[in-house]
């Protein structure tokens, strides 16, 4: 696997970028924010020096001049990989994404395993461990909706789905959730026929009504920041029964389609409660083994406590997060606090 696979979250690769280019800049920076930042790092240390590779898209949407002043200000140096040199001739880094680097330099700390990654680019598996949990608590319940995996022939769906029980009408999703637009794209079908013209392999899931609402929930470390976003409208029973067909939608929910200023009634806009994502992001965390990735939150319509996880994804846009920049840098600085008091000093 090389090196533009493994280097997650910054994920699939790229290079160039950045504020600082080698070694050699970064060195020439003198910083001492060792009294700013409280944590009592060596004094030969005055930077966190996060090593990186992206993509230009993910250089335009995370590494925002906001994001990189923020950083700079308490003592964060963003420095781009050299794909086409040894990541032991660069750095040295304090943070990096790069599973070899690690076994190599264990003193350095890398986000996340590409293992556990790899775990959620498969949405017959993405959901498993949430279905696992069976959480329920005085605030509510979560859960996932009914689903069933078909990777070939699109004309034994309908058969496969009857002997599933599924109810429709049926979500469909790729089976690849790989950060692609074509994994994004999703299908509504209303009927037993339109099954039939679904493209395996895919996830089907029963659609559950949620008042046009989704919760995106943005897990940093053990921050948590959730947005509204408008999802698919429910479906009634009489709408169902006159409509026929596949219904496709390139991309639900976007920062366009955000509703956290919208006019909705108070019962479908209201957040779940802080505790309870606070359990399932503690939980999740642990499970996966991940610290940076985001859920796709649904409330039943008419239950108010009945919540459904229906996707989760890895290094999410973060940049659409309002003050996404101090949720990150927080979260970097305590990484490098926890590594640095495990030291001895030298």
């Amino acid at each position: 696997m090389g090196l533009q696979e493994e280097i997650v979250p910054y994920v699939n690769g790229g290079g160039g970028g950045g504020p600082y280019n080698d070694k050699e800049e970064v060195e020439d920076t003198v910083m001492d924010v060792s009294a700013a930042l409280g944590i009592g790092f060596p004094l030969q240390r005055k930077h966190v020096i996060v090593g990186y590779a992206l993509t230009s898209k993910k250089i335009k949407s995370f590494l925002q001049p906001k994001l990189e002043g923020l950083a700079r200000n308490k003592g964060i140096l963003f420095v781009a990989i050299d794909q086409s040199r040894p990541l032991s001739d660069q750095g040295p880094f304090d943070i990096v994404l790069h599973k070899d680097y690690r076994k190599t330099h264990p003193e350095v700390t890398v986000l996340d395993p590409p293992d556990a990654i790899q775990h959620l680019h498969n949405r017959q598996s993405m959901l498993q461990c949430v279905a696992d949990m069976n959480l329920s608590t005085s605030y509510g319940k979560v859960d996932v909706p009914r689903q069933l995996v078909i990777k070939k022939d699109a004309s034994s769906i309908p058969d496969a789905v009857t002997k599933a029980g599924l109810t429709l009408p049926l979500v469909a999703k790729p089976l690849v959730a790989d950060g692609s637009a074509k994994s994004h794209e999703l299908s509504l079908a209303y009927d037993q026929y339109s099954l039939r013209k679904l493209e395996p392999p895919l996830v089907l899931q029963e659609f559950i009504n949620h008042g046009g609402v989704l919760f995106k929930v943005y897990i940093v470390g053990e921050a948590i920041k959730v947005v509204r976003r408008f999802s698919l409208p429910d479906v009634c029973k009489r709408e169902l029964a006159n409509n026929a067909g596949v219904c496709r939608f390139p991309r639900v929910s976007c920062a366009a389609a955000s509703a956290d200023d919208a006019d909705l009634d108070p019962v479908i806009a209201e957040l779940p409660p802080r505790p309870l994502l606070e359990k399932l992001g503690k939980e999740l965390r642990r499970r996966l083994g991940l610290r940076l990735f985001n859920l796709d939150i649904i409330r039943e319509h008419g239950t108010g406590d009945q919540f459904y996880v229906i996707d989760i994804n890895y290094f999410p846009g973060y940049g659409k997060v309002p003050e996404y920049e101090h949720i990150f840098t927080d979260f970097l600085l305590g990484l490098a606090q926890s590594k640095y008091k495990k030291r001895p000093y030298q």
